[in-house]
């Protein structure tokens, strides 16, 4: 059924939300998530503004502010900068100024500037603010003197929603914290983060904000009893997705001819993981337990960024070398980095099964974009991913190589439990529809009224 939109709210309230992950050239689950729930706030007919961080001092001029905003965008742009003297000076001032509240000034969307190529990762807007390098200021600010940063719009919010935790706050209006997880916590030995301060910014977000999103019944959890929030100060929302129906609806014919034209691949003869490189997605298992499974199957790893990841880039440099043929076909481990939205879609609905044998997840996207394209999945019985998962995936210990084997060689060889799981997937995805989305982001906003 396709999503409908609600009726706009009675009463509509203006809310921002940070830009943080929506800055980054190649995005995350955050930022899938701030589009999300951008979207679904802007549906429901609240006023939505989002305020972005940028390198430089914003122009005077308001046409200048806005071909800026979208220059950034540029490839080139991402990452980190040299650090100069003018941006160490800059970066003094700032934190002088930080004692006062912070103004970020508006960047009017006039349509002079030809944007339709970002409009599938721009957040759904009324209003765009920018702040110079606002988001590591107040990164900075907070390990200084453990105090938020202070932000006033004009015209005045009636909620902050910080989709991340970040030392910012609003005095006039209500303040809501996205909790994803609390990885850093559970496995502080995957990130590298600074535990100490984010504990400390963790900490005093539990005790100040005015209300906690989060997004599993398994986070909220480990909010409450970690940081000991009041189980009434925190929601849980889930998490939702949004294929267009021309990638979920399209024949399975051209998908095969896109897989053999794109990546040499054959239609369900490949098993596929996605995600970054990182400790908690267990890749190093991941391929010992598929090499240990006998399976016949190319193991395809889309994967990009990450960190702790050095042993995971040797092993696959090593299989590049000895399998590094055009058709992806037979046994062996291929890599393929970052690819468009468009194109996972693809690898996703032809592939044999994803596997996600991830040791923790706050919700697990991969997951239920595999469900809602009808592919089956294997999927680690940690954390959130049974809640996502339900009784539609095969699950397994995350941390036992020979249970994931087991597992990848009963989804390879046995087609019909393939198709068993691939009825299951798009009836639980259900669950976590964009209206039902909509309907938990809906409770959220009107109980801060």
């Amino acid at each position: 059924m396709p999503a409908t939109t609600p009726a706009p709210l009675k009463k509509s309230q203006r809310i921002i939300f940070d830009g943080l992950n929506l800055g980054l050239a190649r995005g995350t689950g955050i930022a899938t998530y701030t589009r999300m729930l951008t979207r679904a706030a802007h549906d429901l007919g609240h006023e939505v503004g989002v305020v972005y961080s940028t390198p430089f001092t914003p122009a005077k001029d308001p046409l200048l502010r806005e071909i800026a905003f979208f220059d950034e965008k540029r490839p080139s742009m991402s990452g980190k900068r040299k650090l100069t003297l003018r941006r160490a000076l800059n970066h003094a001032i700032d934190q002088t100024r930080y004692h006062l509240p912070v103004r970020p000034l508006t960047v009017e969307m006039s349509g002079a500037v030809v944007a339709r190529q970002f409009k599938p990762t721009l957040a759904g807007h009324d209003r765009v603010f920018v702040a110079r390098n606002l988001f590591t200021n107040a990164k900075t600010y907070f390990s200084r003197t453990k105090a938020f940063v202070n932000l006033a719009f004009e015209p005045r919010p009636d909620i902050l929603h910080c989709t991340y935790p970040l030392p910012l706050r609003v005095k006039s209006a209500r303040n809501v914290y996205t909790i994803h997880d609390l990885v850093p916590l559970r496995l502080p030995f995957t990130t590298e983060d600074n535990k100490r301060q984010l504990f400390r910014l963790l900490k005093k977000i539990a005790r100040e904000a005015d209300h906690i999103v989060t997004v599993s019944e398994n986070s909220k959890r480990d909010i409450i009893e970690l940081l000991g929030v009041e189980e009434g100060r925190i929601s849980n929302t889930y998490q939702t997705v949004d294929f267009p129906r021309e990638l979920i609806e399209r024949p399975i014919e051209v998908v095969a001819d896109q897989l053999e034209s794109h990546f040499g691949l054959g239609l369900h003869e490949y098993l596929l993981f996605y995600g970054a490189l990182e400790p908690k997605k267990n890749v190093r298992r991941l391929i010992d337990a598929y090499l240990a499974s006998g399976v016949d199957v190319p193991l395809l790893l889309v994967v990009a960024g990450g960190w702790q990841n050095d042993a995971e880039i040797r092993l696959l440099a090593q299989h590049d070398e000895s399998t590094g043929a055009r058709r992806r076909s037979g046994r062996g481990v291929h890599r393929l980095d970052y690819v468009s939205f468009a194109r996972l879609a693809t690898l996703i609905r032809g592939a044999r099964a994803v596997v996600f044998p991830s040791l923790y997840e706050g919700f697990g996207l991969p997951v239920l974009e595999a469900m809602v394209l009808g592919t089956p999945v294997v999927a680690s019985r940690e954390a959130a991913l049974p809640e996502v998962a339900g009784e539609a995936a095969l699950l397994v210990d995350p941390y036992e190589t020979d249970e994931i084997a087991r597992a990848i060689a009963t989804i390879v060889s046995d087609a019909d439990l393939r198709a068993e799981l691939a009825q299951r997937g798009p009836v639980q995805a259900s669950k976590f529809s964009i209206d039902r989305y909509r309907e938990r982001v809906a409770k959220v906003y009107a109980a801060l009224r």
